[in-house]
């Protein structure tokens, strides 16, 4: 009887666990390493939410990835035995009415013969039924009820823990760790100290995928976002079912946050261009930062616009040059494969990354992988809901 294959996965974010979890099912002999603990503080899986959403304008193959998706966000929730995924819903709004070509009208437009119930909103509804939104400035749009957010930074835990349960070992605070070649073989990882080796390597390091790969770096790097946690005195008003998962005109402005959570807190953030980084550098907000979401909030939720700000966070996306995920072999270098490439967009999709991501590895045709393949640089776009500046 031949041995298992054997894999070490670099990274224990949405990619490397979930990949971990898969490999290890299909007999794979899986060791994951990471340069911190899990979760990582400082890894974009880590916070205390993400968006799930099935919104992706006209992408159809978001959208059917996005739909599965929160089919099993909910079986995870009944295999957990707690609710991590919360649907909530998504509440989009447009300045102007709704046109095509726009994010709002594009999705709606998209949803709706698949089946999914959209309630179309206005102003008059806003002030009806989502109260802290300043109505006079919003007049078009519509709210998903399937749909909402997700404890990310409890999801990424509890991952771990059933990849520890399952018999996955996971090596944590690992000082520098990079992939390690001979010749053009990649071999193994190597933290200075120590060396450990497998048949592949899957390098799934988030926004460190192109400092430990340099060759990536002219079809990916890092953009920093920043997050803001308010702490309004009475939360209430930011709770479901008048205050659900939104997003402001997100594909013009790129604004968009959530419901207070069961600490009443209210997670406002901005998915927009970004600035270019590097992941090893410290982590600062710009200046006037906190100045640019509250002139948001006072136009958009006034109730919100001087509550306390109770932590802030630099979330680092790993932005490939068109938004789209790289999944796939290096071809030049034998043993490697990359998972990386968030681009701001893949927690919402974790229950099914771990398949498309081991059917990589093992060359298993998948429908969604081509899509993320080793690929030239060529024109960006947008993922529907990102603004471009």
């Amino acid at each position: 009887m031949s041995a298992a294959p054997s894999i070490l996965i670099l990274g224990g974010g949405c990619f490397g666990l979930t990949a971990a979890l898969e490999l290890h099912a299909r007999g794979w002999k899986v060791t994951l390493i990471d340069q911190g603990p899990l979760p990582h503080p400082d890894a974009a899986s880590t916070d205390i939410s993400k968006v799930v959403r099935m919104d992706y304008a006209a992408d159809e193959q978001h959208t059917a990835m996005g739909e599965l998706s929160i089919e099993r966000w909910r079986e995870w929730n009944a295999k957990w035995g707690e609710e991590l995924y919360h649907e909530v819903g998504f509440l989009v709004m447009s300045r102007e009415a709704m046109q095509p070509g726009g994010f709002e009208h594009d999705s709606r437009a998209f949803l709706t013969p698949r089946g999914h119930s959209l309630r179309r909103t206005s102003s008059a509804m806003l002030r009806e039924l989502h109260p802290v939104w300043n109505a006079a400035n919003y007049r078009d749009g519509y709210l998903n009820p399937v749909g909402g957010w997700v404890e990310s930074g409890r999801v990424i835990a509890r991952l771990a823990a059933d990849a520890r349960v399952a018999g996955i070992e996971i090596i944590e605070n690992v000082p520098r760790p990079r992939p390690v070649f001979e010749g053009t073989h990649c071999i193994g990882i190597d933290s200075g100290d120590q060396t450990w080796t497998a048949d592949a390597v899957l390098v799934s390091a988030g926004a460190w995928t192109p400092i430990v790969l340099p060759h990536l770096q002219k079809v990916m790097g890092a953009t920093a976002q920043t997050v803001f946690h308010f702490k309004p005195l009475d939360p209430k008003p930011f709770t479901p079912p008048q205050f659900p998962v939104w997003g402001a005109d997100i594909g013009k402005t790129g604004w968009y946050g959530f419901p207070a959570n069961r600490d009443g807190i209210v997670k406002v953030a901005n998915h927009g261009a970004g600035r270019q980084v590097r992941a090893d550098e410290p982590r600062t907000l710009p200046p006037g930062e906190e100045e640019r979401f509250r002139a948001f909030l006072r136009d958009t939720f006034p109730s919100l616009a001087d509550a306390p700000v109770l932590s802030t966070r630099v979330c680092l996306y790993c932005d490939t040059f068109d938004g789209s995920f790289w999944i796939d072999h290096d071809p030049a270098h034998a043993g490697l494969i990359v998972a990386a490439g968030d681009s701001g967009h893949a927690f919402k999709f974790t229950p099914v990354l771990g398949e498309i991501i081991a059917d990589v590895v093992e060359s298993t045709p998948n429908a969604w992988a081509p899509r993320y393949r080793w690929r030239e640089k060529t024109a960006a776009h947008s993922d529907g809901a990102r603004a471009s500046s």
